[in-house]
């Protein structure tokens, strides 16, 4: 490349490929923390990260937006492993969400505004787990406001933060596979979940607590699965962001995608689902 002599390793890592996971901490967003891993990678490979084209150097995306607020399995693609990312955006999802009852954000979860409060007392886990029903199997959902979804090319989250008027997306079609109550310690609860493509965890938490008659808000939300990727035995911590490590990791994740016949069976049960990025 222009005549730079290149190591060993900068080889290795230019010849990666494919997909593996991260664990995205909570705080940074999602494009924060791929930021951090490329120039991880490259520092270790000795390139030169000043270049304006490092942008091409290598290529390197993820599959799915999680807000910075959220934590867990971040799917990232490198090399060819980039093109393979639209299906983990339409894959199911499992995520373990704590909610907090009687209180209402802008945002929806602990990074917004209060926005209204209401008494919760009354509600047991009974009313809880009845209402969980509802919110099973083929539903209609209306996104959050403050989103990574776009108007005129431009996010909603940034529209709204400028004070701009932002009408609400229309409900969309969702799919939740399962839903269920983990733990009830008035004021919060604990819900494990498992979703289709373009589905909001927040968005759920304030629905139920409608459906309760009160409001909620998401206080905390952990990706636990994307795909075939779960965050116990695939997602890498931050001190494991090498080449080596993730060049042991693809080989195990090129066989859990090739040879995992649920991964085909995922693309059937979503038909012509459009790849749009969610919590």
């Amino acid at each position: 490349a222009g005549g730079v002599v290149l190591g060993k390793s900068a080889d290795k890592l230019f010849s990666l490929s494919g997909l593996f996971a991260v664990y995205k901490p909570k705080g940074p967003t999602s494009a924060a923390v791929l930021n951090l891993l490329k120039e991880r990678l490259l520092a270790e490979a000795g390139v030169q990260t000043n270049e304006k084209k490092r942008n091409q150097v290598l290529k390197i995306g993820h599959g799915g937006t999680l807000d910075s607020a959220a934590a867990g399995v971040l799917v990232v693609g490198i090399g060819k492993g980039t093109k393979m990312l639209s299906t983990m955006l339409t894959g199911s999802k499992k995520y373990t969400a704590i909610g907090l009852l009687g209180k209402a954000t802008d945002t929806l979860d602990a990074t917004g505004k209060v926005t209204e409060e209401k008494p919760y007392d009354q509600i047991t886990k009974g009313d809880l787990e009845n209402v969980l029903r509802k919110f099973t199997g083929d539903i209609m959902q209306v996104p959050p406001l403050y989103s990574a979804l776009k108007k005129d090319g431009e996010r909603l989250s940034t529209l709204m933060k400028r004070g701009e008027a932002v009408e609400a997306k229309p409900a969309r079609p969702v799919k939740v596979y399962s839903l269920s109550l983990q733990q009830f310690q008035p004021p919060l609860f604990t819900l494990d979940v498992e979703c289709g493509g373009g589905f909001y965890v927040r968005s759920l938490v304030s629905d139920i607590g409608k459906e309760l008659s009160t409001c909620a808000m998401m206080q905390e939300l952990t990706r636990t699965k994307q795909g075939p990727f779960t965050l116990e035995e695939h997602a890498l911590y931050e001190d494991k962001w090498t080449i080596d490590e993730i060049a042991r990791s693809l080989e195990r994740c090129t066989s859990l995608l090739s040879g995992e016949p649920a991964h085909k069976k995922l693309k059937t049960e979503h038909p012509g689902e459009t790849a749009v990025s969610c919590e």
